[in-house]
């Protein structure tokens, strides 16, 4: 039995309705989503400029206690670093989400607990500081009367330290004097060269190319106020250009003279008898010929010049 054209077209005013019906509920529904996640955003916005202002403050707090408690002369450690874990905590907060918003309430009411303890510190250290300003005023007067007793005494005691002063100048030049005298002093110094089979020469000029190693033969002169003790003569070899001769890695090192750090080529310790004995000191420079010229030899011991020398090679 066919459907007459009326009987369609109330069919299709039905479904129509219908589906405008579920059109406008499932609009309100996304409406309503919507408006609830705005004011979500709204309330976690203003819960977090809350936070951020409280933190803020507690900062702009921490900074007026530790400038008072240190005026103070309380101690402050503990506020400092507190107050750098404030600024990570400020720091933090910009990726903070509703969740964590209720750990760092929890963490402001630390911080103003710590600020009501510290209010209390403040206020005995002020009244420490009463007690203590007291005590000085006390004590300014008793140090007043002591300056002007010990005024006479600093007169006293100028006068016998510039005299003092001048014996002690006196000791030392009187002790220079000394050193100098007792210094050590190197006689008929000459100059040996050593070749690779042991053999030494001493001549006028000596050949480069042979010298393995260079002998430095002296006496010492008799001198009865020097020490019978073990001494080190320094020796510096010294070429036509001013360049010390110097090896470390053969013995070769540094030493001070008069104030100034230099070079020295090879050194000699011994016992010192003052009977006029000899002292050899050997430079193994092998295998580098020795570049033609005058070569002059510096002896140092205990920081004095006790000898020179010189010698050329062809």
């Amino acid at each position: 039995m066919e459907q007459s054209p009326n009987n369609n077209s109330k069919t299709a005013i039905i479904v129509l309705a219908l589906l405008t019906a579920v059109l406008g509920v499932l609009y309100f529904r996304s409406y309503q989503t919507t408006t609830d996640q705005a004011a979500q955003i709204e309330q976690k916005a203003t819960e977090l400029a809350n936070t951020r202002s409280s933190l803020d403050s507690i900062s702009t707090q921490l900074d007026a206690k530790i400038a008072e408690i240190k005026s103070l002369g309380g101690q402050v450690a503990d506020l400092e670093a507190l107050k750098v874990q404030l600024e990570q905590d400020k720091a933090s907060l910009k990726n903070s989400n509703h969740a964590t918003i209720a750990s760092y309430e929890a963490k402001i009411k630390e911080y103003n607990a710590v600020l009501t303890t510290k209010d209390g510190e403040i206020v005995e250290l002020k009244k420490q500081n009463g007690i203590l300003t007291e005590s000085n005023q006390t004590l300014t007067t008793q140090n007043t009367t002591l300056n002007n007793e010990n005024s006479g005494l600093k007169t006293q005691n100028q006068t016998l330290n510039d005299t003092l002063s001048s014996v002690s100048q006196r000791n030392k030049e009187l002790a220079r004097k000394v050193s100098i005298a007792a210094a050590l002093k190197a006689q008929n110094l000459k100059v040996l060269a050593v070749n690779a089979k042991g053999k030494e020469t001493e001549r006028a000029r000596l050949n480069g190319k042979k010298i393995e190693k260079l002998k430095v033969l002296f006496s010492l002169a008799t001198n009865p106020i020097t020490k019978l003790e073990n001494k080190t003569v320094y020796v510096r070899v010294i070429d036509g250009e001013g360049a010390t001769l110097s090896d470390e890695a053969i013995g070769s090192g540094r030493i001070s003279i008069n104030g100034k750090e230099v070079a020295y080529t090879a050194k000699q310790s011994f016992q010192y008898t003052n009977d006029g004995q000899t002292v050899a000191v050997t430079y193994p420079r092998g295998g580098v010929a020795y570049k033609p010229g005058k070569y002059s030899v510096e002896l140092y011991a205990e920081g004095f010049q006790i000898g020179t020398g010189a010698f050329e090679v062809k």
